[in-house]
């Protein structure tokens, strides 16, 4: 298993609004699900859902909130350690009057590891995870063979990871790393209808990214 002390992200700039300091104060109680040593259990946790979605790096959470919008018989775990994006989450949550996405403020593979059953889930999202394109972070990725193996225990046979980047390099890391598992078949596609195209999404394409929609299938 990865080394929890390596962590695939870093905690950015936390300059937080005072409206989503607000958000994250009224609304924790009602949506956010704090780290603990018990498993998570998800027929309790959503009400009336089919499917349960674990959405990994959500950012200021526009994709998160549209698919749930979409598709409200799916429940959405969503993890992210970004102040000013659950704040955010929090808020539209709030706003949309949806009621199947929570919000989690941890390490996503300790969320994995520790509170995830297994075979639970159906999906897994990962949009634009952060590329660390210095060579000697590459250990901080979070889509290497390890972190493949934890989601693998996690989803359900015919679960979905989904991943999104607009990191060229990024994405040809993503197909080496997949090439060496046998618990997954797919590979690149075009992007779904259903995931929504951000402002971040957008801002790279205006400057000639190249976005990689990747669709993995659990065998």
């Amino acid at each position: 298993m990865e080394n929890p002390t390596i962590k695939s992200f870093k905690l950015r700039g936390t300059r937080i609004t005072s409206a989503q300091g607000a958000a994250r104060e009224r609304l924790w109680s009602d949506f956010g699900i704090d780290f603990s040593e018990s498993v998570i259990e998800f027929s309790s946790l959503f009400f009336m859902v089919d499917s349960v979605t674990l959405e990994i790096g959500f950012g200021m959470g526009e994709a998160t909130i549209e698919i749930a919008r979409q598709n409200p018989k799916m429940g959405i775990l969503a993890i992210d350690v970004h102040q000013p994006g659950i704040g955010k989450l929090l808020a539209s949550i709030e706003e949309a009057h949806v009621a199947n996405v929570r919000v989690m403020d941890a390490d996503a593979h300790l969320v994995l590891q520790v509170m995830i059953e297994d075979s639970s889930l159906d999906a897994v999202h990962i949009f634009f995870p952060d590329p660390w394109p210095k060579t000697r972070h590459h250990k901080r990725r979070i889509v290497n063979p390890s972190f493949i193996e934890l989601v693998a225990a996690k989803l359900k046979s015919g679960g979905l990871l989904h991943i999104a980047t607009d990191w060229e390099p990024y994405a040809f890391w993503i197909e080496e790393q997949f090439k060496k598992t046998r618990m997954f078949t797919g590979g690149i596609v075009e992007r779904p209808s259903w995931r929504p195209l951000t402002r971040f999404e957008g801002q790279g394409l205006r400057k000639n990214h190249l976005v990689s929609d990747f669709s993995y299938k659990r065998i």
